[in-house]
């Protein structure tokens, strides 16, 4: 497969994954569809952005703590098989939960300390006070690297980054759009 091949797989799997990774209700999104129907679409829209801006570092961290270690085959099965259990322990303990709150306390924590007074950094702290954002985007860069979906080269991992803010941003955009439309 040809080098501009895989790094048009890295992009497209790096906005699938950007896109899908924001849909569930989560503190960003309950922020952007209450703030939305009291501000505007604007004002929705930069929450999702400062959002994109966190989700883009843990994905870049995410890469930086994996990458290395996909040398042999027998670390790139224990890495898939990790990840695999990652995201099935996060869903199904999601799945499980009766009540989810709209602001987890290790984001309160972060809001107490940082005050975001903009809507940028309202989406931005929001997304840094969630530790399990950054293990998702761990298990992801996982996967995606053992799959021989994203080169383990900088031009690659770049790409695949590159995707995710363009997949993270089309959904906090139409959410945000949606939410606008209803507040006109």
């Amino acid at each position: 497969m040809s080098s501009t091949a895989i790094l048009l797989i890295s992009f497209g799997v790096g906005a699938a994954c950007g896109f899908v990774v924001c849909i569930p209700v989560g503190p960003i999104n309950v922020t952007i569809v209450n703030e939305g129907a009291r501000r505007g679409f604007r004002w929705a829209f930069l929450i999702g952005m400062g959002a994109v801006a966190m989700e883009v570092v843990y994905c870049a961290l995410g890469f930086a703590s994996f990458l290395a270690v996909f040398d042999t085959g027998t670390m790139r099965a224990i890495i898939e098989l990790v990840s695999f259990a990652l995201m099935l322990f996060l869903g199904l303990k999601y799945a499980s939960a009766k009540e989810l709150p709209p602001v987890p306390h290790s984001v309160e924590v972060v809001e107490e300390r940082l005050h975001p007074h903009s809507a940028f950094m309202t989406g931005f702290v929001r997304v840094l006070g969630n530790p399990a954002t950054l293990l998702l985007w761990m298990a992801i860069s996982a996967g995606a690297a053992s799959r021989g979906w994203v080169r383990p080269d900088l031009a690659g991992k770049s790409v695949f980054v590159l995707g995710v803010a363009l997949g993270a941003a089309s959904w906090f955009l139409l959410l945000s759009y949606i939410v606008g439309q209803r507040h006109q």
